[in-house]
């Protein structure tokens, strides 16, 4: 689903060139789901925004599927995150003028996916029924990480890259967006990249892997 080879990225400083990524290689099966790991700037986040296409690679190859990301450009990319991926950010990211049930839709429509029935399952497995009509403004920091994953998910994409998705949750609350995130994953071939510091989350992931010094291991 995911091969990553030979990817490296560096960062111009004051100081000189910093080598960030050094030969970066990653293969995901469909369906599975991977912990990145790593001590704070170890490169997890810029890993994972080169495979969102958010940023650009010095060299190596991303391939999703049929997809290569070095060879499509910015219009192609930008579809290729609409149609084909969903990203879950520690920060939610939910539009504030929108309520819960917008929000949900709001990628699904982009794709031209949209589902009213999985919209449904997701709003009753996620624990949102009650919140339907509600402004991002009214949520709890659990709430508003339900729905965003209700939203990355309602596409039914491919890969699902989430950045610290849990990262600014109590530990109860972190434990069970996890488990709901996983319970809905195994009804989906959806495959999951998610960075995490938190040994904790990386346990119920099928494999992890760390970042250190630019490479993995």
């Amino acid at each position: 689903m995911l091969h990553v080879e030979n990817l490296c990225k560096t960062y111009p400083t004051p100081q000189g060139p910093l080598p960030v990524l050094q030969g970066i290689d990653l293969s995901l099966k469909s369906g599975s789901s991977l912990a990145l790991m790593g001590e704070s700037g170890s490169g997890k986040s810029t890993l994972l925004h080169l495979i969102a296409g958010l940023d650009q690679a010095d060299s190596g190859s991303i391939r999703s599927g049929e997809h290569r990301l070095e060879q499509m450009n910015e219009g192609q990319l930008a579809n290729w995150r609409r149609t084909e991926i969903g990203l879950v950010f520690q920060q939610y990211n939910l539009i504030g003028s929108l309520r819960v049930e917008d929000n949900l839709a709001f990628q699904a429509r982009l794709a031209g996916r949209h589902d009213a029935r999985w919209q449904q399952h997701l709003v009753q497995r996620l624990g949102l029924s009650d919140l339907l009509k509600r402004y991002p403004e009214q949520l709890s920091g659990g709430q508003q990480q339900r729905v965003a994953l209700g939203r990355a998910l309602a596409s039914k994409p491919k890969l699902l890259l989430a950045d610290e998705p849990t990262g600014s949750l109590d530990e109860a609350t972190s434990d069970e967006v996890l488990r709901l995130l996983l319970e809905l994953l195994d009804d989906t071939p959806t495959t999951l990249l998610m960075v995490t510091h938190s040994h904790r989350v990386a346990a119920r992931l099928a494999e992890r892997v760390v970042l250190s010094s630019g490479r993995l291991t």
